[in-house]
Parts: C-alpha cells; sequence; structure tokens
C-alpha cells in the first residue's frame, strides 16, 4: 500500500544535492596523492566531517576547515586554511543531482515537501532554488542549534512542523547522517536513495529507490 504521509523530509546534501567534497579535494590534492592515496584521503575527510558534527553546534566553516587540518595531518600533507575556506564556499554553487528536478516535480503540490539539512542559513537557499520544485519549509543546522545526525535536528524540525515522527516520510542517500537516527525517533516511514554512498542495512526499514524518480510511486502519485 502507498504511503500517504503529512510530510516528505529530505535530506538535502548528497541526497538532493550534488554534494561534491569529494571533487574538491581531487582539485587541491589530486596532483599530490596516487589514485589510492587520494580515495584514501577523500574517505578520511568524510569520516572527519561526520565526526565534527556530533559535539556541540559550530558553523560549517569550522566543521570544513577542522575536518580537513585533521584529514591533511593524518595523510601527511601541509594544512591551508585557504583550501578549506575555498571548499566551503563551494558548498552553495552546487546544484541538484540529476533526477531530482523530475522526480520531486511529481510530487510537489501534492505533499509537502520539507529539507532538513546540515547547512547555514546563508548558504542553503542557493542549494534549494536550484532544486528545480519548490520546497516548502527548509530547517538547517543553525537554526536548530544541532547537526543531524543528532535527535536534537530532526526534533527541531517536528517542533516547526507540528507533528510527530508517525507523519513524515523521510528520504535520504545516508544511514549514517539520517536513517539511523530516524530509526531511533520512531520515524516508520523511510526512504533510503542508494547513490551508493553507503551499503545497504534492512534492520533500519525502509524502501529503497534507485532515485529520486522512484519517491512518487512510493507514495501512490
Amino acid at each position: 500500500m502507498a504511503l500517504r504521509p503529512k510530510f516528505i523530509t529530505f535530506d538535502c546534501h548528497g541526497t538532493m544535492i550534488f554534494f561534491d567534497m569529494a571533487g574538491a579535494a581531487r582539485d587541491h590534492y589530486g596532483a599530490q596523492l596516487s589514485g589510492p592515496q587520494m580515495e584514501k584521503f577523500i574517505a578520511n575527510f568524510a569520516a572527519y566531517r561526520l565526526d565534527e558534527v556530533l559535539g556541540a553546534w559550530k558553523p560549517y566553516a569550522e566543521v570544513v576547515h577542522n575536518a580537513l587540518e585533521r584529514t591533511c595531518k593524518r595523510n601527511g600533507i601541509a594544512f591551508d586554511p585557504a583550501v578549506a575556506e575555498d571548499i566551503y564556499n563551494r558548498v552553495p554553487t552546487w546544484g541538484p543531482n540529476l533526477d531530482v528536478p523530475a522526480g520531486l516535480s511529481r510530487i510537489a503540490g501534492k505533499i509537502p515537501l520539507v529539507a532538513l539539512t546540515n547547512s547555514m542559513n546563508d548558504q542553503i537557499p542557493h542549494n534549494i532554488a536550484k532544486l528545480g520544485a519548490p520546497i516548502d519549509h527548509v530547517f538547517t543546522a543553525e537554526s536548530a542549534g544541532a547537526y543531524k545526525p543528532q535527535m536534537r535536528a530532526f526534533e527541531y524540525m517536528f517542533d516547526q512542523l507540528g507533528c510527530g515522527p508517525e507523519d513524515v516520510l523521510h528520504v535520504s542517500s545516508s544511514f549514517r547522517y539520517d536513517l539511523m537516527t530516524a530509526h531511533d525517533l520512531g520515524i516508520r516511514n523511510k526512504v533510503w536513495v542508494n547513490r551508493g554512498h553507503e551499503p545497504a542495512n534492512p534492520h533500519y526499514g525502509y524502501t529503497e529507490v534507485r532515485d529520486i524518480s522512484g519517491l512518487a510511486e512510493v507514495v501512490g502519485l
């Protein structure tokens, strides 16, 4: 039976937006590192970004700065703060994954669409404007005072929407940032967009789609 939630809530960067941290890292460090070394650097950079968002909230520029500095140290590369600033400034320039505009347009106006994003208030409007479909509500880590995967980010969204976990269908390409926490909060309706970021993990109870184009069928549209 198709789901018909009150809201469809989305992770933004990675799920809807092509979040090209890997490409940014390659641009700056590709000439210094071999292929395997570059892949290790990219994996370390992703892991340190996750680690940086688990504590007290701080601006995302600091998350990127700290994560890159730790990654450089681990990989024996000189850290340049200007590189971290450049990578941070690229974030609002990134547009949607190719499947997103058409996929969202099949749902927009029928079920309210919500973005729950680990972003800054002054950056995310640039990304949202590129999605090609209206997003009814946008909630940021800056406003929530917490980054996903912390529960407080989701709880802030529920408070703002005046709803509970039972009222939403949460959509993400990440278990570690979104779907594990959604599971722990009692969000029964979850969609995993399999973009190859992480392996499948059926324990967390979700519907899998290849891309956003498959979401309309999940909700009976």
